[in-house]
Parts: C-alpha cells; structure tokens; sequence
C-alpha cells in the first residue's frame, strides 16, 4: 500500500504543471486575439472617424464657395460685355490670371475666350461664314440669328463685263456706279456716263493714320463738279481714322460742312480699312470702340439729312465692328467675288477694284447699287 501511495503521489505531481501550462497558453493565446481584435477595431473607427471629418471639411468648402458666388442676376456687367455674338478674337490675353479678377478684366478676358474658336466647317448648316484674315489665312465665323439677311437671288445676277446687274422677274432692278479720289487720276465722267455709269461715290477727304490729320481730297470739287455735270447721281466717301468719339464727329462736321452746294441723293460714306505693311493709330482700337466711332459718324450725317453707310470688306464688317449696334446704317460691301457670300443684308456692292471702264485710266473701283437712291 505504501508504495502505490506514493506512486500516485509522484503521478500527480507530474500532471499538474503541465496543465498549468496549457492552461497559460491558451489563455495568453486568447489575450492575444483579443488584443488583435481591439486594434483592428480601433483602425476601422479611425478611418471611419477620418472619412466623415474629410467629408465634413468638403460640405464646409462647397458652402464657402456657394457664399462667395454672386447671386443669379446680381451681376453688373453689362449685355455689350455678355454679347455671345460678339465672338471674334481681335486681341489675345493671358487667361490664366488671378481668380480675384475685376469685373472689368473679367469682362475683357471673357470676351477673349468667347472670340477664340476653333476654325470649323459648319457651312453647310448655315451656322458659319468663312472669312479671310488679314494675313490670308481663313476662317469660319459664326453667323448672327438675329441681324437680318440678304435676300438676293443670285441666278439674277449678270455679268457684263465690265458691268454688273441685277434682275429680278425679268425686271432690272440695280444700279451702276464708280468710286473715286485723288489716286484714280483725271476721270472722264461723261465717257463713263456713256459706258453704262449711273452714280458715282467721291472722296470728300481723310484722317491720316499716322499723323491724325485731317485733309480734303484734293480732286474732291474737280470730281463734284464734273460728275454733276455729267448727269451722275452723287454719293460721297470719308475716309477715317478716329479714335474717339470727338474725332469722328469732328470728320462728319467736316463731311457736311462741304455737301451744301452738291444734290447728294445717295449715301455718305463712313470708311475705315485696315493698314497693309505700316502702323495705323487705329490699329489697337477694341471692337467696342470702332463702332461707337462708326456710330457717332453716322448719327451726325443722319441729323444733317443724309443717308449714311458703312463700307467695308467681309472681314471689317464681321470681326472689326459689332453689326448687332449698327442694324439702322446702310451697309456696302466690298467684295471682290463672282457672286458675295456676305450673309447679311447690304444696299451697294463693290464687286472689283481692278476692272477696266472708259472714262479712267487705270483700275477702277466698279458697284452695284440694289437701291434707287434718287427715290428715296
């Protein structure tokens, strides 16, 4: 008996620690996974925690920049400056500037960006004209739903060199003319009256565009008085380079000042061209300041009496002034087509500027007037 006591006693005193020993092991195995898991526990909650505080700074921004928005409507600037016709380039910018811009800065670059486009051909759908450039490159440009179009039937049309007319159900219903000044030379007016000439346009005078002085044609009375004397119908010509305001009604002042002993039954002329090969002191002139120019010219003719007109080729009349201001004024196009493509209404045509007529010498500037003027 004795002896199984104490083997027994022996046993038990093994076992024991090794129980004890699994029983720590699990045990820190369990700690350990608890611990796993209230780590991994916190993470998701700081990540949760970090993704609704970026989500709460969004909300804050977007309703900064809601507040600092100008309310629909509360705007001052002005239609002239949100005119979406006006879209074509005359100035480049830098458009990458402070977003703190003026109103007036924003409105200028504004009109930049509208005016830059991208040359497109969308003839076909009557959206766009093309125009050439100054440096002969072309372009399409965008054609104004909302200024009226010419109306004219070109299979009407008919060539007879060096004249043009105009028919309309078998009916002639154009008028032949010429342009003249000191640079066409001595002109025979009645030998043009015989060739087929009906009215004749002649340069009273013009602004240099260097010097900003204001000169008469020197043919002016010469060619007035042969042309009366012919039995032409008279219209006349200034040619500007104003830059304010003041100046082109110091030009009409001057135009009206010289008309008194003449009939004019058709137009006065507002001319204003581009400068080829030189410097012009018009050339930095914003489309806004043209038109008013052109405006203030012609507002003056138009209380003296006198039909005013605004001469110009394509490209003047679509990219250098703003028609949609201009709606009231005769329009003559200078072209130098078989048949225009100008989309808008015009009164007069200059078709050439090189044909050949009896009467002058060299190249001479030959028109179609679509209107009787002498009946008006």
């Amino acid at each position: 008996m004795g002896l199984t006591d104490d083997f027994d006693s022996d046993d038990n005193k093994t076992g024991l620690p090794v129980i004890y020993m699994s029983v720590g092991v699990i045990s820190f195995i369990l700690f350990i996974l608890c611990l796993v898991l209230v780590i991994n526990r916190e993470e998701r909650y700081s990540e949760k925690a970090r993704a609704a505080a970026e989500k709460k700074q969004q909300e804050i921004q977007i309703e900064e920049e809601k507040a600092s928005e100008p309310e629909l409507g509360a705007s001052t600037l002005t239609s002239d400056q949100l005119d979406f016709w006006d879209m074509y380039k005359e100035d480049s910018s830098d458009l990458g500037e402070s977003k703190t811009l003026s109103e007036n800065n924003y409105a200028q670059k504004a009109q930049a960006l509208r005016e830059e486009e991208e040359e497109e051909d969308l003839s076909e759908g009557g959206t766009k004209t093309k125009v050439t450039l100054p440096d002969g490159s072309e372009q399409w440009v965008m054609v104004n739903a909302y200024i009226a179009k010419n109306k004219y039937d070109y299979v009407g049309m008919v060539s007879q060199e060096p004249l043009m007319k105009y028919y309309e159900n078998g009916q002639k219903i154009s008028y032949m003319g010429v342009d003249v000044s000191k640079s066409t030379g001595t002109v025979n007016f009645e030998q043009l009256k015989g060739a087929g000439i009906e009215y004749a346009m002649i340069r009273l005078g013009s602004r240099g565009y260097s010097t900003g002085q204001i000169s008469m044609d020197e043919n002016y009375f010469t060619n007035m008085e042969n042309a009366k004397s012919a039995g032409l119908s008279l219209g006349v010509i200034f040619y500007s380079q104003a830059v304010s305001v003041e100046e082109a009604a110091e030009e009409a002042e001057l135009v009206i000042d010289n008309l008194a002993d003449y009939n004019i039954t058709y137009p006065v002329v507002f001319q204003m061209d581009m400068i080829s090969n030189d410097k012009a002191r018009t050339d930095n002139l914003s489309k806004m300041q043209l038109t008013e120019i052109a405006t203030a010219f012609c507002d003056r003719i138009a209380e003296a009496g006198y039909t005013p007109m605004i001469y110009g080729n394509k490209y003047w009349l679509l990219r250098k002034i703003d028609l949609t201001k201009l709606g009231k004024y005769e329009i003559w196009l200078s072209q130098s087509e078989d048949i225009p493509d100008y989309p808008y209404t015009f009164s007069m045509w200059q078709y050439t500027q090189n044909g050949k007529i009896p009467g002058i010498a060299g190249e001479a500037n030959l028109s179609i007037s679509f209107v009787n003027y002498d009946m008006r």
